[in-house]
């Protein structure tokens, strides 16, 4: 008689648990998503919560527009009902009972009227309650925090000296980006020109002696990144007892950025939610974000701004199959017969960027790369050229897909789709601003297609296919050193050496 010894039976037993808890996985897992899903995505949520993730037009804050009459929903203490960004509502600045010397910035900027989010959102603020928004770039939400952060400070408490010298931050601003921050600093200039605040822009990779002396000075208004207003507040340059308004811009960034220890080590520095104004405003609110609203805001008010289509009405879209090796040939074909005005390519990474930008110079198109390891000084002056129209071609990564205002953006190219579905709508809202039209162009090759059905998801409209043509594929001049191997090479993995 054949009898199993104890360890022979203990491995089937395993075999036959594991084996069961697999299957079980992928069954669960083909029921809920029904084939290929985003790992940035979460579908059943935004079933759930009735597309709260589709805000995606990219309208410049206060574009002149017909007005509408918005709907009349009422505030709660928890809840304000959805509504559309598309829109200027009746609704204007000096009916909120805003502090006169902010009209006078308002004014300066050519605004009117508000726009939804900032018609939601600015009376509960300005009444001290706190708001948690879900809006993109474009909105008008910058101007939104801005001004209630501003008149909160000019109506509590004076500035309080310090022994140090200097006096303390009131208000405090984070973003996740360099060149966001920026943007927001440019916008608070504006808006509060009269108001006698003073702002501190802090952010790293520049400017770290200056930025120093400018906080030992006293800043009414800190607006920058989390680490090097961090890497400061832990030298006690500056102290964040006094804060009296709080806002977290793009939230759903700072998660994906890896800042979220960073913004609770600040948070849990400054007052009681309840005795400051806290705002948050994301492009998702996602549970990782609410969570972190409730925690450190004094029972939010939610608003959410929905648009009736998740991209731009005036931006065409094109979609390209083409392989890895042709994408460079198809670009330069494009080029060839758009002659784009002004244009950004996209591409995924560091090395295919460069390998871009050498190819478009080496055939007569001046290109320039905008990536994470470019020097912010060098950044800010190629975004500077990129504005004023010394260079009319600029290649980058996704840093340059949030938070950035360039005007008479043409084309936007994807040479790589996006991992991130999100990605691609920020991406093609660099164009058709301001009342403008603009072509999203997007190349599938086979290293990147599988995003492309959870973006047609996402933006729910399938991306019209126009074919390859030959003329469209033109000899192309090589770069005069050898970059070939970046694109082709690019996941293939490097033999080893099988000598001793």
């Amino acid at each position: 008689m054949n009898l199993y010894t104890p360890l022979e039976l203990l491995i089937v037993f395993v075999s036959v648990v594991v084996f069961s808890m697999l299957l079980k996985f992928f069954i669960s897992k083909i029921r809920r998503s029904g084939g290929r899903k985003s790992k940035t995505i979460d579908r059943k949520n935004v079933k759930r919560r009735k597309r709260p993730t589709k805000v995606k037009k990219e309208t410049p804050v206060n574009q002149p527009s017909k007005k509408q009459t918005p709907k009349k929903d009422s505030v709660t203490s928890s809840s304000v009902k959805a509504i559309n960004s598309d829109a200027v509502t009746d609704i204007r600045f000096d009916s909120l009972g805003l502090q006169e010397i902010l009209l006078e910035g308002v004014k300066d900027a050519g605004f009117e009227f508000c726009t939804p989010i900032q018609a939601k959102s600015l009376p509960a603020l300005l009444l001290g309650r706190d708001v948690a928004g879900q809006a993109q770039t474009g909105t008008g939400k910058t101007a939104a925090y801005l001004l209630a952060t501003m008149n909160t400070i000019l109506l509590g408490d004076e500035r309080v000296e310090r022994a140090s010298g200097g006096f303390a931050p009131r208000g405090i601003i984070l973003a996740p980006t360099r060149e966001l921050a920026i943007q927001i600093h440019q916008d608070a200039l504006t808006l509060g020109g009269h108001s006698g605040l003073s702002l501190g822009l802090i952010y790293g990779g520049v400017d770290y002696d200056k930025q120093r002396k400018i906080l030992e000075g006293g800043v009414d208004i800190i607006i920058g990144t989390p680490g090097r207003i961090i890497d400061f507040f832990k030298q006690e340059v500056f102290t964040l007892d006094k804060i009296q308004a709080l806002v977290l811009d793009e939230a759903d960034r700072m998660f994906d950025l890896g800042f979220i220890k960073d913004i609770r080590f600040l948070l849990r520095r400054m007052p009681q939610p309840e005795k400051r104004l806290n705002m948050l405003y994301s492009a998702t609110l996602s549970h990782r974000v609410n969570e972190l609203g409730y925690e450190y805001m004094n029972t939010p008010e939610l608003v959410e701004v929905l648009a009736l289509a998740p991209t731009a009405d005036k931006v065409t879209q094109l979609l390209y199959h083409v392989s890895s090796d042709e994408k460079i040939r198809l670009l330069i074909g494009l080029f060839r017969q758009h002659e784009p005005k002004r244009a950004i390519v996209f591409a995924n990474t560091k090395r295919v960027v460069a390998l871009v930008v050498s190819y478009l110079n080496s055939n007569g198109y001046r290109a320039r790369a905008l990536s994470g390891d470019v020097e912010q000084s060098k950044r800010q002056r190629l975004i500077g050229d990129f504005k004023s129209g010394t260079v009319s071609i600029v290649v980058a990564t996704d840093v340059a897909a949030r938070g950035l205002h360039i005007p008479d953006v043409s084309h936007v190219f994807n040479f790589d789709l996006p991992h991130n579905c999100e990605d691609y709508v920020h991406r093609i809202g660099r164009t058709a601003r301001a009342g403008e039209s603009g072509e999203a162009i997007s190349f599938a090759c086979e290293e990147y297609v599988f995003s492309l059905e959870s973006i047609e998801s996402y933006v729910e409209n399938k991306i019209p296919v126009e074919p390859v043509t030959e003329n469209l594929l033109p000899k192309v001049t090589k770069p005069p050193y050898d970059e070939t191997r970046a694109s082709s090479d690019r996941r293939k993995p490097r033999r080893r050496s099988s000598g001793a």
